[in-house]
């Protein structure tokens, strides 16, 4: 539960805060989609075509993941929590903010260790790091899935995230390029006189009224938090 004299500040997190824990980014120049086509293992027409394609593709996803930990970044966003109400919205499909301890987690693309019904997206199942296998039935005898979204399909948690950013007293962009849209669009939604900041990103792109911060994001993110929690004493 939010404490109600405590500050709000949400972190709208990419994969650049996932990348130095070893998970393996999409967009990057040697990144997934570099080896991968979108179109054969992300859209809901390369379910429809091939899905045993696409569950050996998350499959390896989330084998991945269960040989990474979360960095000093995840942490130090975890540690806010001592002293403010802290929303982390994340474009990552990983759990590392979960397991660094965050408490609060909006994920706009979905989770790795969640199986969902292909017949109702309600059902939904904690697999962990466990495959997903063709003959693997939700309880009303459908194939199960990744929960997660795929491009073409609708982003339902965008909604979900707007009041957090319009309430914010801080907000934090971590990790990302802001080049992935809805997600990137959620920075319109900040406050007004919210104070911003934006960590490990192109000096070629700063929003306006972003205090940037450049360098390592395992770095520089636990020294703005250090910052942050500091300037409260």
């Amino acid at each position: 539960m939010a404490h109600p004299k405590r500050k709000n500040i949400v972190a709208l997190t990419g994969a650049g805060i996932s990348a130095p824990s070893g998970v393996d980014t999409f967009r990057d120049p040697d990144g997934i989609w570099s080896k991968f086509s979108i179109e054969e293992v992300a859209t809901p027409e390369a379910w429809q075509n091939d899905p045993g394609k696409v569950l050996q593709f998350y499959n390896g996803r989330r084998s991945q993941l269960a040989h990474v930990e979360p960095n000093e970044a995840h942490f130090a966003l975890a540690r806010l929590e001592e002293k403010f109400n802290v929303t982390i919205v994340t474009q990552n499909i990983d759990d590392l903010h979960e397991r660094a301890g965050s408490q609060n987690i909006i994920h706009l693309h979905g989770q790795l260790t969640i199986a969902q019904s292909t017949v109702d997206e309600s059902l939904l199942y904690n697999i962990n790091t466990n495959p997903i296998n063709i003959g693997d039935y939700c309880e009303r005898e459908s194939q199960l899935r990744p929960n997660v979204v795929w491009f073409g399909e609708a982003v339902p948690e965008i909604e979900n995230s707007i009041p957090h950013l319009q309430t914010a007293d801080i907000l934090i962009v971590a990790g990302t390029s802001l080049n992935v849209y809805p997600a990137a669009g959620l920075i319109d939604y900040a406050k007004r006189g919210s104070e911003k900041h934006i960590v490990d990103l192109d000096t070629s792109f700063i929003p306006l009224g972003f205090t940037p911060h450049q360098g390592s994001i395992e770095i520089t993110l636990p020294r703005l938090v250090t910052s942050l929690l500091n300037n409260l004493r």
